[in-house]
């Protein structure tokens, strides 16, 4: 259902973008939101001590369009920086997007339309986004029924999100307001333990403890994937990773253990492609190991014997290729021109187009493996929204009192 208002009577959105030495991008980022077809935004720019321009072209901006406000604060991480902009912020309805990535236009308007028409369970609403690489073009892989599946989850999702962060990123969701006043905010504490990473998951599982999500099954964001961003810090992602589900456990102790073991080996391949994408041959291969120490299954995976034959000959070709590439940055730029073993589209049209016909095709035992343990994680979720009703009456009761 589409609910139609007029501009006066349309919810105010605080948009929060934390920004630390991000000139390069920053304006790109403030664009694509100021451009979204929904126009009752604050936009709160959280500068993080940055070091470069990055409050110079902020402030330029701010005076061109009053709905962009810029903060100030010493360098204190990610989670304050957030936290310091929804502090300031006044919207229904807060929406987070980091310095480097992109909105498309109609992102906040179906978020919000969604919103409105869901009931007030629903705390978080998501959407689909596209990898982009750092001039703005979408690249990657992407299954039909992946996406009509396992990022279309909706009402309780707390097992799902416990499995795999499907979420992605920090840039994807408009959440009430009152989420914040529930669960509390971003978690500070993980910059102070020199585990930064993983910060949206934490809020993401928080708000998922009381609250259903809901989704737009659209493509509406674009994430940057750079070989020196945060998320290419996986030894500290790492630590991040295993802080948040330890909490989770303590909290939530009726999850069983097998879901823990699986979301141990799904963040290790993660960590294990992430490290293979920013050229970092042996620590590709610690993550396999770590992953085969927790999930024996992996052995299942005809990729994973690939992976490890490219890591091994490109370890020991490295002192040649060095002499050709000065990085692995100049190595991707050199395949990404001639389309060497990566997947672009014009546009989303294009994506869509192509979405529509690729699906996943049970070919391998592991294909089934994965498949197995995704239907056991669905009847959690079931299985759990019963459990999530008399934490939603509870809270339902004290925010009318």
């Amino acid at each position: 259902m589409n609910i139609k208002l007029s501009e006066q009577s349309k919810p105010l959105v605080s948009v929060i973008i934390p920004a630390y030495n991000a000139a390069r991008t920053i304006c790109t980022t403030i664009n694509s939101v100021l451009n979204q077809t929904y126009k009752n935004l604050e936009v709160i720019v959280v500068d993080d001590g940055s070091r470069d321009q990055t409050a110079k072209l902020v402030q330029e901006i701010a005076q061109q369009d009053e709905r962009v406000v810029l903060i100030k604060q010493a360098n204190a991480g990610v989670a304050k920086a957030r936290n310091k902009g929804i502090e300031e912020s006044q919207g229904e309805y807060v929406a987070p997007i980091d310095a480097d990535d992109i909105w498309f236009p109609d992102k906040i308007e179906l978020q919000v339309q969604c919103m409105l028409s869901s009931p007030a369970s629903v705390g978080l609403v998501y959407t689909w986004s596209v990898c982009i690489d750092y001039q703005g073009k979408i690249f990657g892989k992407y299954l039909a029924d992946v996406y009509q599946k396992k990022h279309s989850l909706t009402g309780c999702i707390l097992p799902a999100l416990a499995y795999t962060n499907f979420l992605n990123n920090a840039s994807l969701p408009l959440i009430r307001r009152s989420c914040f006043a529930k669960i509390g905010g971003y978690d500070p504490q993980l910059k102070q333990q020199q585990a930064q990473g993983c910060e949206d998951l934490d809020l993401y599982l928080r708000i998922a403890e009381y609250y259903e999500f809901q989704v737009v099954p659209k493509f509406l964001m674009g994430y940057r994937q750079e070989i020196n961003s945060m998320s290419r810090n996986c030894a500290a992602m790492a630590k991040s990773y295993s802080l948040v589900i330890t909490k989770l456990r303590s909290r939530c102790q009726e999850l069983p253990d097998y879901l823990f073991r699986w979301s141990e080996s799904c963040f290790y391949n993660y960590l294990m492609c992430q490290n293979l994408g920013s050229g970092n041959h042996w620590k590709s291969i610690y993550w396999i190991y770590q992953v085969l120490k927790v999930d024996w299954a992996i052995i299942l995976h005809p990729g994973i014997y690939k992976i490890l034959f490219i890591c091994t000959l490109k370890i020991l070709a490295q002192p040649v290729t060095s002499l050709i590439w000065q990085d692995h940055q100049a190595w991707i730029e050199f395949k990404a021109k001639f389309g060497i073993e990566r997947q672009e589209y014009a546009n989303l049209s294009d994506l869509q187009q192509t979405l529509k016909r690729r699906k996943t095709l049970l070919r391998r035992p592991y294909d089934y493996i994965l498949w197995y343990r995704w239907n056991r994680v669905f009847k959690l979720c079931q299985k759990s929204s019963i459990q999530l009703e008399p934490r939603q009456a509870d809270y339902l009761v004290q925010a009318k009192n």
